[in-house]
């Protein structure tokens, strides 16, 4: 059954505005869509978890960009993957971020910029609880400092590569011409997400 109320979570260095402009798409399209937010500039990994839990109620559906992706995978976890509706990750690297990795190696104060989510981002989200419905939007526009700092040489977002958005257990996966921070004002990436908290599945090219 298709959960209507959904939680829109940002990534790191953003706050709740950033996403009010795919909350209001959602909205458009009848769900009781609203932007979260967490500090992700002063607050670790746990903090981040914790005030999504708070915010969460049984049938809650998330969608979530990059960072706020992982947070959500992990704040279903604790609340019970059951109870949830599903998770829709926009540039969400679930399986580590190589370009994380090297900022902390590479650049000046690098663990700095990521303040206390570097351990998280770099890892990904381990596994996928069972029960739990994902499905990862990925962005395929080359237009970001990460992936000249990691060096990418297969298709990313600027960010994070296609094939960090990629891993066992994802319900689908599908990807969007939009750069990282683009995702979030996307239209292909709404019709996607829509597709997935009503159906379960993205809309493919035949």
């Amino acid at each position: 059954m298709t959960s209507r109320h959904v939680l829109v979570l940002h990534g790191l260095w953003m706050h709740a505005p950033a996403m009010r402009w795919f909350a209001t798409r959602l909205r458009a399209r009848g769900f009781d869509a609203s932007a979260l937010g967490y500090y992700s500039l002063v607050q670790g990994t746990d903090a981040g978890v914790a005030r999504i839990v708070a915010a969460l109620r049984p049938d809650t559906a998330i969608v979530a960009h990059s960072l706020g992706g992982l947070l959500a995978i992990r704040a279903a976890q604790a609340y019970g993957p059951e109870r949830i509706g599903r998770i829709v990750c926009l540039g969400t690297p679930v399986a580590g971020s190589a370009a994380a990795g090297s900022v902390m190696a590479r650049v000046p104060a690098g663990r700095q910029l990521l303040h206390r989510h570097g351990e998280l981002l770099c890892a990904g989200c381990g596994a996928i609880p069972a029960g739990l419905e994902v499905g990862n939007i990925a962005g395929c526009v080359p237009r970001g400092l990460g992936g000249l700092v990691g060096r990418f040489s297969d298709a990313h977002d600027g960010t994070v590569r296609v094939a960090e958005t990629r891993m066992e257990g994802l319900a689908d996966h599908v990807v969007v011409r939009a750069s990282h921070s683009g995702l979030i004002f996307s239209d292909a990436a709404v019709r996607q997400a829509v597709a997935f908290l009503e159906d379960g599945r993205f809309v493919h090219p035949p």
